[in-house]
């Protein structure tokens, strides 16, 4: 995985209970130049995405099927994405079709972390081809 160069599109939220794996996948992300942020809960989540919104939500996917409309609720960065995971032993509970349609992605971790380490960087090579990311405008072209 390459390094990219750090911009405040580049930032991560991950929902879930398990301490241990977000601190590992937040250290990964860390490593690459992403700015993880990491929520034990959905309303947590939202909380912290309505201030900086993350260009990639990773939520667990018991939460997001407990409270799909809570999961869709998390603001993202313009171009951004939601994820959902699962552990290898979790029963995977049903979600919402409105859910499926809105998560580009569902993973088993820590098995994919570098499939979503990839994701991410798809993501952001999507906002800088789309142009949806934050424009620098030049001091002598602001308005005042």
């Amino acid at each position: 995985m390459k390094h990219v160069e750090r911009s405040p599109e580049m930032k991560v939220l991950l929902v879930g209970e398990d301490a241990a794996l977000l601190e590992g996948l937040a250290q990964s992300f860390a490593a690459v130049g992403y700015v993880p942020t990491v929520a034990e809960s959905l309303h947590e989540g939202r909380e912290v995405a309505a201030d900086s919104p993350p260009l990639l939500a990773v939520v667990d996917r018991e939460f997001a099927a407990e409270a799909s409309g809570e999961a869709l609720a998390i603001p993202l960065a313009p171009a951004g994405a939601l994820v959902l995971y699962h552990a290898v032993t979790s029963e995977l509970a049903p979600i919402s079709p409105t859910l499926q349609r809105s998560v580009m992605a569902e993973l088993t971790l820590p098995l994919e972390r570098n499939r979503l380490l990839a994701l991410a960087q798809h993501v952001q090579e999507r906002v800088r081809a789309t142009g949806r990311g934050r424009r620098s405008t030049p001091p002598e072209q602001e308005a005042f």
